[in-house]
């Protein structure tokens, strides 16, 4: 009887995985969360920057099978840089649509399950405030252009109908700040929930 109870749960366990990963599915939902962004400093540079925090909110969706996924996603994110130079101090806003088209992975099944994903974002600018310390004639800003690209690597975790991701955008559109060239990476931490799953 016992060997009967095992053979069952073991069998139920491998479909259920097995569905989870092969059977064609399809998810959209919001998310929402935090990012922290810095500017990279070539070499020779006079300036250092500060990580400051932004957000990000929109949708998301999923098409996966066989364990692999297609994650699409549109949200606007609030990105803020702090350049220091020579005394003077940059706080510079940059709010844009960002659009990642993110591929990946996922494992696990019953509700529980980790991701990993990379792939190319766009990123529209909409609006761009900069404000400036008090040598303002001598200041010099930081020319964001109004489409960037990057490219993002990260890992989920789902938990029922929660989902949890920690990202990084490697900047690959060179900005111009005075006669330096630099890119915006950042850090995002978010929370994503379904409201459709097919």
């Amino acid at each position: 009887m016992k060997k009967l109870i095992l053979t069952l749960i073991t069998i139920t366990a491998a479909f259920t995985f097995a569905s989870a990963q092969v059977i064609p599915s399809f998810q959209l939902g919001i998310k929402g969360g935090v990012n922290f962004a810095s500017l990279s400093s070539s070499a020779g540079s006079t300036f250092s920057t500060g990580n400051r925090a932004g957000y990000l909110g929109g949708l998301w969706a999923r098409v996966g099978a066989l364990g692999f996924n297609f994650q699409p996603e549109l949200y606007v994110t609030g990105k803020n840089v702090q350049i220091t130079d020579n005394g003077t101090e940059v706080k510079a806003k940059f709010t844009s649509i960002d659009v990642p088209l993110l591929f990946g992975g996922k494992i696990g099944a019953f509700g529980f399950g980790g991701r990993f994903y990379t792939g190319p974002l766009v990123s529209f600018a909409i609006n761009k405030s900069q404000s400036f310390g008090t040598a303002i004639g001598n200041a010099t800003s930081l020319d964001y252009k109004d489409q960037n690209y990057a490219w993002v690597f990260g890992a989920g975790i789902d938990i029922k109908n929660i989902s949890v991701d920690l990202r990084y955008e490697a900047g690959l559109s060179k900005q111009t700040y005075g006669s330096s060239q630099t890119k915006v990476s950042l850090f995002n931490l978010s929370l994503a929930i379904p409201l459709l799953k097919i």
